[in-house]
């Protein structure tokens, strides 16, 4: 898709300092709530982003005192952009605020220990392998990585320089999962950014929001997908998706398991911590259950 790349139109002037988006219809849905009436601000990467809704919906309940909760589910590079530039720009729109709480893969956590914006986390929640997202019906007739050999089927993955995180993850499944099975997927040999367009495509930046858009445009007949987002998919959109196991739910054993961990910001500000407990809670494992998710610890 071709963006109109419009001009900044601020009052005072572009402001430099802050990491800049062009408007993005999938960033804006991943901002939620009110940052400025609210009391407690969670940044997090975006891959468990339903199970966070209804996680946050359970801890104000539980704690109504708490009241408005500003929250985030971006990928891991967009929210540590934020925190280390303390704020964001989207167009000509402007947001300065800082997380009380940050949830996001270890590796991405260690690195803003190491700068010192946090002192420590936990992991909480970890994946349950990896499917491929189709159209509904499975019109292709794709059952498992094999057919992603067949000259009409593309691939979508997430971009893998703008979501170096789950690229590499989904990358690395993919070669195992094919070596496994004995076949090449020459198509993943190719530069980073520079995809062969006849069969891997890449999503521009969020991509628990462009898979499913590729799909039902037609832009690819097949995403790599956590079986978590593909079942969330699936549950909202019943008439537009499927998923199928690239070689069976065993297969997926031999790729690398996701974790997401959380810690606080700072202090963590008057929330921080009850929320870090919370999430440790039965109502808690129950929901990301629902959602494909389990334990860390399990």
């Amino acid at each position: 898709m071709t963006w109109l790349n419009w001009p900044v139109e601020l009052a005072t002037g572009l402001d430099r300092t802050l990491p800049s988006y062009r408007q993005n219809e999938s960033l804006r849905l991943d901002l939620h709530g009110d940052p400025v009436q609210a009391r407690l601000v969670v940044f997090s990467d975006g891959n468990h982003h339903m199970a966070l809704q209804e996680t946050l919906h359970a801890f104000s309940l539980a704690h109504p005192e708490v009241g408005e909760i500003f929250y985030t589910t971006t990928p891991p590079r967009i929210a540590t952009e934020m925190l280390r530039g303390g704020g964001l720009a989207i167009g000509n729109f402007r947001l300065s605020v800082t997380p009380h709480v940050f949830i996001s893969p270890p590796a991405v956590l260690e690195s803003l220990v190491q700068d010192g914006y946090m002192q420590g986390y936990r992991p909480f929640m970890r994946s349950q392998g990896v499917v491929l997202l189709v159209r509904r019906d499975n019109p292709k007739g794709i059952t498992g990585i094999s057919d992603l050999l067949r000259p009409d089927v593309r691939l979508f993955l997430s971009n893998p320089i703008t979501e170096k995180v789950s690229n590499q993850i989904y990358t690395d499944c993919l070669r195992r999962l094919a070596l496994q099975k004995g076949i090449a997927l020459d198509f993943l040999a190719h530069a980073p950014g520079q995809p062969d367009p006849a069969k891997l495509v890449y999503g521009e930046s969020i991509h628990h929001r462009e898979a499913p858009q590729f799909i039902l445009n037609q832009q690819a007949d097949a995403a790599l997908v956590f079986y978590h987002l593909a079942l969330r998919y699936q549950r909202i959109f019943p008439e537009y998706f499927d998923f199928v196991w690239p070689v069976g739910s065993l297969g997926n054993q031999i790729c690398d398991i996701s974790y997401f961990s959380s810690g606080l910001v700072g202090d963590g500000g008057v929330w921080g911590k009850t929320l870090l407990d919370f999430m440790l809670s039965d109502t808690v494992t129950k929901i990301y259950e629902y959602h494909g998710l389990l334990r860390a610890d399990d």
